[in-house]
């Protein structure tokens, strides 16, 4: 495992050190477990804005091809 140093604002190593004692936990693992969420966050963001835009694209192609439908199913040629 490796070490590492951080240098933080008083106020939130306070906030910090508050959470990790009512969580009966060290500040170490405190950091650990907020970097994992952090962590988390950015891969689920991550996949979340791949997911919309790749919906996006289909919700386009989709309306595409209802017009070409409607077109059809309204011209008397059909």
């Amino acid at each position: 495992m490796t070490t590492i140093s951080i240098r933080l604002p008083d106020e939130i190593l306070h906030e910090v050190d508050k959470i990790a004692k009512d969580l009966k936990v060290s500040r170490t693992e405190y950091l650990r477990r907020a970097i994992l969420a952090m962590n988390r966050k950015v891969h689920e963001d991550s996949r979340r804005n791949r997911i919309m835009a790749l919906s996006n694209r289909v919700r386009k192609e989709s309306m595409r091809i209802n017009a070409e439908f409607s077109e059809v199913e309204h011209d008397p040629e059909y």
